[in-house]
């Protein structure tokens, strides 16, 4: 294993304490380093609250700031934060028009937040992604896994939390734009856990892993390497049959951790060139590596079908470490 670390008990918290400080005129760090925060909250807006194992950077910590997130709990690599971060970060953000949890559609991960919002003694609403449609079930999830899809719940709530739109109506939206998303993954790598210090599955120089969870958990099946047009054509199928319909839409193409911004690129253009032969026309993109597997070589694609509204509070001003745009 071969890393910039310097011990695997120690990468969490000096990582966190290097993104606090990296961006501190946008964010800053809870005690016991238990969640990041916004710097400055704005005072009678619904607080948005996310949250996972650590490994996914730069989700959900580089999605806290201006138009999205007011706070990020952070859990060990792979492993569903607890609810007393939660609890500490709804106490630490909730200017008293309630809060809302967006969580990823995993067992650990909605088991916590739930007792969060049991303990917790506050107005707490809840969004529940669930995008992959790659399985029904996983080593980590009952149902379909939360996965790139939710960075874009986290994106347009954030922008109508600013507007001043209250919890119930942000929930709504959020399970909205959550219905309206698809997203599926290939692994051309497995990756790393610095505390287990080798790859988390054995994958051949000529394989790829076809459907593959943000964890590293099996996907639909074991294949031979294709091209990327190959690929691009199976997973184009699976999410846009699974979703239904044409129209306007954005495109995220979603880097693992381990594969370049060219390769992210080329995956871009075959995917657009199929989804505008199903009918459905590409009008927002988004190219990066912001829902990742540590080292992990591969990529997903999210697809969400806009419509006015939704593609309005897309482009709204937003103000984090990891996406920025309209301010």
């Amino acid at each position: 294993m071969k890393k910039l670390i310097n011990a695997p008990e120690t990468v969490l918290a000096e990582s966190l304490d290097g993104f606090a400080a990296a961006h501190a005129d946008i964010v800053t760090l809870g005690d016991e380093r238990k969640f990041v925060r916004r710097a400055a909250l704005k005072p009678g807006k619904v607080a948005l609250i996310s949250g996972g194992g650590s490994g996914h950077e730069p989700l959900h910590a580089g999605f806290v700031g201006l138009g999205m997130l007011d706070a990020a709990c952070p859990g060990q690599v792979f492993t569903s934060p607890t609810p007393d971060q939660m609890i500490a970060a709804a106490e630490a953000v909730d200017t008293g028009a309630g809060v809302l949890f967006i969580v990823k559609n995993y067992e650990g991960d909605v088991m916590n937040f739930d007792m969060a919002a049991e303990m917790a003694g506050r107005d707490i609403a809840k969004v529940t992604t669930d995008d992959d449609v790659a399985v029904e079930t996983s080593t980590y999830s009952t149902g379909r896994r939360g996965v790139a899809g939710t960075m874009i719940v986290e994106k347009i709530v954030g922008a109508a939390a600013e507007e001043g739109r209250d919890l119930a109506a942000l929930a709504a939206l959020g399970e909205r734009v959550n219905s309206r998303t698809r997203s599926m993954g290939v692994a051309l790598t497995s990756c790393t856990v610095p505390a287990v210090g080798k790859p988390t599955f054995d994958i051949g120089e000529d394989e790829m892993e076809m459907g593959v969870g943000i964890h590293g958990e099996p996907g639909r099946r074991r294949v031979k390497l294709a091209s990327a047009d190959a690929i691009a054509d199976e997973m184009v199928a699976a999410i846009a049959g699974d979703l239904g319909g044409t129209g306007d839409a954005l495109l995220l193409v979603n880097g693992f951790g381990g594969t370049p911004s060219m390769e992210l690129y080329v995956m871009y253009h075959s995917a657009r060139e199929r989804l505008e032969r199903r009918g459905i026309r590409v009008r927002r993109s988004l190219v990066g590596s912001y829902v990742t597997s540590l080292d992990m070589a591969g990529c997903s694609l999210t697809l969400m079908l806009l419509d006015a509204e939704i593609q309005r509070l897309w482009d709204a001003p937003v103000h984090t470490s990891a996406l920025r745009w309209g301010v």
